[in-house]
């Protein structure tokens, strides 16, 4: 089985943007170390305990630290920016780590509708609208013969780079059965965000199967599922480290004031009222906690009910009061204890 990483790179109450920063890099490289195959980053914004906003500079930043890993985004959120722009930087990004690129795409903003405006500066819904398109033109641009725009009787050539010898893998990430039709029609690799939402997954990864039509970009269908995780040497050390983020869920789905990523010491006095115990604990039956053996056994179980032979997990454990700020050394434990199971 392959395991791959999703990183928001959050920020703790104890945190810098700069300490969320060094921790990821130390999570990057164990994960390089450890022979997962891609680390995929995502883009949301002006949120206290995300500090992943910028999915092209953090893959950069990343490929100068690690060898061997696949670098995504997981992903660019299509309608906050310029086709070309997103074509450009991944151009770029493929030039300077041949190979080792993924272009993981979504509809959805990333954010709250205020922060959406201010990052494309218009409100009028043409981005949405025109996502295929987007999506068709971000492929043309990165590629070697670019794109032909007739003007004047006159062929414009526009290319995202002047010598591309190779192109990112371009993958379409979806929560809704509007993606994995979208995948299927255009014959893209697909990810649907288990790990989010937890329902609908089969049916998505149905529809995209049964609709899949070949492309250049991918022969079959290709996908992977995504999954929350935390794993330590107990299960009630991973539950403990597990519950600042289900709270956090929990505040984000009831419209709660955010904040930065709670210590478990400070989850642990939290009291959630009723409707946001509903959520925190349906997140926590679709995450993947426990001792190493028993989430191990949970994931082999997703990827046997999903058909799939690739799983992406979100280590999303927290950390205990008085840890280095630079450092996630529970979210690094995850994935050495994963590895260790299913390597």
């Amino acid at each position: 089985m392959r395991l791959s990483v999703l990183d928001l790179v959050p920020v703790r109450s104890d945190q810098t943007t700069a300490d969320a920063l060094a921790a990821t890099v130390r999570l990057a490289q164990t994960a390089d170390r450890l022979g997962f195959t891609r680390y995929w980053l995502a883009e949301h914004h002006n949120m206290p305990a995300v500090a992943a906003t910028s999915p092209p500079v953090l893959i950069a930043y990343l490929a100068a630290q690690t060898t061997q890993l696949r670098l995504g985004s997981g992903g660019v959120m299509l309608p906050n920016h310029a086709p070309l722009a997103v074509a450009e930087q991944f151009a770029l990004l493929e030039a300077a780590a041949p190979g080792r690129i993924d272009l993981g795409i979504g509809r959805a903003p990333g954010s709250d509708p205020v922060t959406s405006i201010m990052l494309r500066g218009t409100d009028d819904g043409a981005d949405v609208e025109n996502f295929p398109q987007y999506l068709d033109d971000v492929a043309a641009l990165m590629g070697a013969r670019g794109v032909r725009i007739p003007i004047r009787g006159q062929d414009y050539i526009l290319k995202a780079t002047p010598g591309a010898t190779g192109e990112p893998r371009i993958w379409l990430l979806g929560s809704s059965l509007y993606s994995a039709h979208l995948a299927a029609a255009k014959g893209l690799p697909y990810v649907f965000a288990h790990h989010f939402f937890g329902q609908g997954t089969a049916e998505a990864l149905g529809v995209y199967r049964s609709e899949f039509r070949p492309s250049d970009l991918a022969a079959e269908p290709v996908t992977f599922m995504t999954v929350n995780a935390v794993v330590a040497p107990t299960r009630s050390e991973a539950e403990a480290l597990l519950l600042p983020n289900l709270q956090l869920m929990a505040r984000l789905r009831t419209g709660q004031p955010l904040g930065p990523l709670d210590l478990v010491e400070d989850a642990a006095t939290t009291t959630m009222a009723s409707q946001a115990g509903a959520i925190v604990a349906a997140a926590r039956d679709r995450a993947v906690v426990g001792a190493p053996a028993e989430a191990a056994d949970q994931i082999r179980s997703l990827a046997d009910e999903f058909d799939v032979d690739e799983v992406m997990v979100n280590p999303v454990a927290s950390a205990h009061r008085g840890t280095d700020p630079g450092a996630a050394p529970d979210r690094e434990l995850t994935l050495e204890l994963l590895a260790k199971e299913l390597f």
